[in-house]
């Protein structure tokens, strides 16, 4: 203590830990989610990794010391089975960090019915019922933590991936909301909100000079990888995080006001 003021000191290496608390992680096969899977199991936390494609939940599972699950997280009988999952596994649920999301690129003018009710579905109607069902369970455990990863693409303009950019603009008021309402029963609700990240997925789709014109556009001068991302989604989950809520963490090296794809490497 010092002279005027005599607050304990908490430990705080100590509130990174989640030792023995019962995950799921939605997502969980590749990219972003892999390395979440990772950085939670390293802070000691019990992990239902969650994938739509079996072979992938079953490796990540083995890597990670988890339990593999096989799920279409649009469907609310497929979540409500993921959440039971968990507590018949270990007993508890104690959090949820959701990954899933996707685009598909192309212009305004172009998008389909199909591609907005795909994306839709894919990014926001399952944050929904993640939120909605496991923020349902952790309120009735007296509390936890929910985690979404939205990105900069709801927060600037989202040029050739505009059905994209909505739902995830939804996904961080759904996220602001269900803080407010599920706060007083101990849930802390949160996103992290990527740009441009080094994940399998966009390594397909953007070629080395769209991914340099992206670095150019970062004032560290380089694209995130997954590791940054999954970092920070261990961050808001402990109790590092423990005040923390309602809230939107932006990772883009500081360059969220640049479009997070370059137009003129895709397709119209």
């Amino acid at each position: 203590m010092t002279t005027g003021d005599h607050s304990p000191v908490p430990d705080y290496l100590s509130r990174l830990r989640l030792d023995g608390r019962a995950f799921a992680v939605i997502g969980a096969g590749r990219g972003i989610g892999r390395q979440t899977s990772h950085a939670l199991a390293q802070a000691g936390a019990r992990l239902l990794c969650v994938d739509s494609h079996p072979e992938r939940a079953r490796e990540i599972a083995d890597e990670v010391g988890g339990v593999a699950c096989v799920a279409d997280v649009r469907e609310r009988a497929e979540v409500e089975r993921i959440v039971a999952e968990v507590v018949s596994t270990f007993g508890t649920i104690e959090g949820i960090v959701d990954i899933v999301g996707a685009s598909r690129f192309g212009a305004f003018l172009s998008t389909t019915d199909d591609d907005w009710e795909w994306t839709f579905d894919l990014v926001l109607r399952q944050a929904f019922l993640v939120a909605q069902i496991g923020g349902g369970a952790l309120a009735e455990r007296g509390g936890g933590v929910l985690a979404f990863v939205a990105s900069i693409s709801g927060l600037t303009s989202s040029p050739l991936h505009a059905a994209y950019g909505a739902a995830k603009a939804g996904l961080m008021s759904l996220v602001r909301s269900a803080a407010v309402e599920l706060g007083p029963r101990g849930v802390r609700v949160n996103a992290v909100a990527p740009a441009g990240t080094t994940t399998p997925r966009m390594l397909e789709v953007l070629d080395a000079e769209a991914r340099e014109s992206i670095t150019q556009a970062v004032p560290l001068r380089r694209m995130a990888e997954p590791a940054d991302i999954a970092g920070s989604l261990l961050f808001v989950v402990s109790d590092l995080a423990s005040f923390v809520n309602g809230q939107v963490l932006v990772v883009d090296g500081g360059g969220h006001q640049s479009f997070p794809y370059p137009v003129g490497h895709l397709d119209g």
